[in-house]
């Protein structure tokens, strides 16, 4: 794999990328950005168009559930990747073994439960982590199993490699840790050095996308602000719609 230095970064001939933002729960906006998708098609056709979502889709905004499933129903007619963010990681440990409750209800957890009908547990000082991961596997549709499961922990095309956090500087793509793709943050924004290709990320909001020459971050925070970021790549150019 070349190492970019300088250059444009590219993707293949014939190919574009829709990257999309941490969604976390906002349906209406990532229903709004669907639709800005759609019209760009329209408007201007792709041989191979691939939407690419960043992770952490539930959580903190009001409609985790209903955003899975609008993303369910999104792969049956277009091109999607869906990457897995660390708060799918938090879902997926919970209903494993309950650890971590108390970090991910206070993190947006507690958004999501209610957003698939489980608001009643928190009026039940009774109920354990345990019993409520019990409840949670109950209501949690085998779609939405599914697609938890098959989330991914990047993508690489063409000279750019999305993720939801990050990576570790000096690792190649090919050894990077998960728990670092999920979760970093400092060594990997403060690194100025080029990376074997261009990150395209989300996990730390920022208020504007901040395209720079290592990296790109499209999360700006989409649950607090109201704006979901989309990027648009296409050939060597850097576009959003």
């Amino acid at each position: 794999m070349r190492r970019l230095r300088g250059g444009r970064p590219s993707l293949p001939p014939g190919q574009r990328i829709y990257a999309v933002g941490d969604v976390h729960g906002r349906l209406d906006l990532l229903s709004g950005v669907l639709l800005r998708i759609e019209n760009d098609l329209q408007a201007r056709p792709a041989a191979d168009p691939i939407l690419v979502f960043l992770g952490d889709y539930i959580d903190r905004g009001p409609q985790s559930r209903q955003v899975i499933d609008k993303l369910v129903e999104l792969a049956r007619i277009r091109h999607c990747v869906f990457l897995k963010g660390n708060h799918e990681e938090f879902l997926s440990k919970f209903l494993q073994d309950a650890a971590g409750w108390d970090v991910w209800v206070n993190n947006g957890g507690r958004e999501a439960l209610e957003s698939y009908g489980l608001s009643w547990v928190f009026d039940r000082p009774s109920l354990t982590p345990r019993l409520i991961s019990q409840q949670l596997a109950l209501f949690l549709p085998y779609t939405h199993r599914k697609f938890l499961s098959n989330l991914k922990s990047n993508f690489s095309t063409g000279d750019y490699f999305f993720v939801h956090a990050g990576v570790k500087p000096g690792r190649p793509p090919a050894d990077q840790n998960e728990a670092d793709l999920f979760w970093i943050r400092d060594e990997f924004l403060s690194h100025r050095g080029q990376f074997e290709k261009m990150i395209v990320h989300g996990h730390t909001p920022v208020s504007e996308p901040d395209v720079r020459p290592n990296r790109i971050n499209i999360d700006t925070g989409a649950f607090m602000t109201g704006r979901l970021t989309c990027l648009k790549l296409e050939g060597d150019s850097i576009d959003f719609v």
